[in-house]
């Protein structure tokens, strides 16, 4: 757990802290804002011409995050169509108080209404962390996905009573957690919300085994050799019949920076 511990303090600190990709400075940006299903707005970016690809952020980071990884702007150089946005409760998008603001696939549904938004067609997904729990449910409720990635995930959120997120919601709702101490302390030194942070844990979805099983669409699973932050991503690989499975040097913080990470990525896409 200790371990755990110190790996989520440390992707967050990479993904938020680390250098921006000077490369993204020769793409235009579209921004603005989109107004999804319940009047929450999200903020989104948009570079590059091509065949799009949405990513798809962790938990406590935002569309920035991924400015700070060579994927980006290796996707822009080899002709995509790359769209950020910020997820619900992060980032510029909007902050709700009510709770049941973050049920039944919210994060998921913005994402399409997004899609549709800026009249993607057929689109691309790349989730990492948590932003593949997402990226999950879009492989199940979107047809209009073509391929997706799964970056840094293994079984654990097959589970509804995944262990892990029961401990992290009963950790930000004031719970004493010694396990969490350090992780709780990191929250609460950014100014993080961590009653809004709960209700994303709550609400955070679960895909079944027998859900995964029907996914007919390719999938990348892709994960560092040392993370096994959520569980077994050959195990995932093994559950998704149409996958493949793809391990590059690192632990969770340290994967999505190599550049394996990104050539396996764009070579699935390709």
């Amino acid at each position: 757990m200790r371990k755990w511990v110190l790996s989520f303090c440390l992707v967050f600190s990479i993904f938020s802290y680390g250098q921006y990709d000077s490369a993204l400075n020769n793409y235009t940006v579209d921004s603005g804002y989109f107004t999804s299903f319940d009047h929450t707005k999200i903020y989104y970016e948009k570079r590059g011409t091509g065949e799009p690809v949405v990513l798809i952020h962790g938990f406590i980071q935002n569309g920035e995050s991924w400015k700070r990884l060579s994927i980006l702007s290796e996707l822009l150089k080899n002709g995509f169509e790359v769209i950020t946005l910020d997820i619900r409760c992060n980032g510029r998008s909007d902050r709700k108080l009510n709770e049941s603001a973050y049920a039944g696939d919210a994060e998921a549904r913005d994402i399409i209404g997004l899609s549709r938004y800026l009249h993607l067609g057929k689109y691309d997904i790349i989730g990492y962390s948590r932003g593949s729990i997402i990226a999950a449910r879009l492989l199940i409720k979107d047809r209009k996905v073509k391929k997706a990635v799964l970056g840094g995930m293994g079984t654990g959120f097959t589970n509804p009573q995944w262990p892990r997120r029961i401990m992290f919601y009963e950790a930000l709702m004031g719970k004493p957690t010694k396990e969490l101490e350090g992780a709780m302390k990191y929250v609460r030194q950014q100014g993080l919300d961590t009653l809004q942070l709960a209700y994303m844990q709550k609400y955070q979805p679960s895909t079944s085994p027998d859900e995964l099983s029907k996914i007919k669409k390719q999938v990348l699973v892709i994960c560092g050799d040392k993370d096994e932050d959520n569980g077994s991503a050959a195990a995932l690989a093994k559950m998704i019949h149409s996958s493949v499975l793809v391990i590059v040097p690192g632990d969770h913080g340290s994967a999505p920076r190599s550049k394996e990470f990104s050539e396996a990525v764009v070579s699935f896409l390709k």
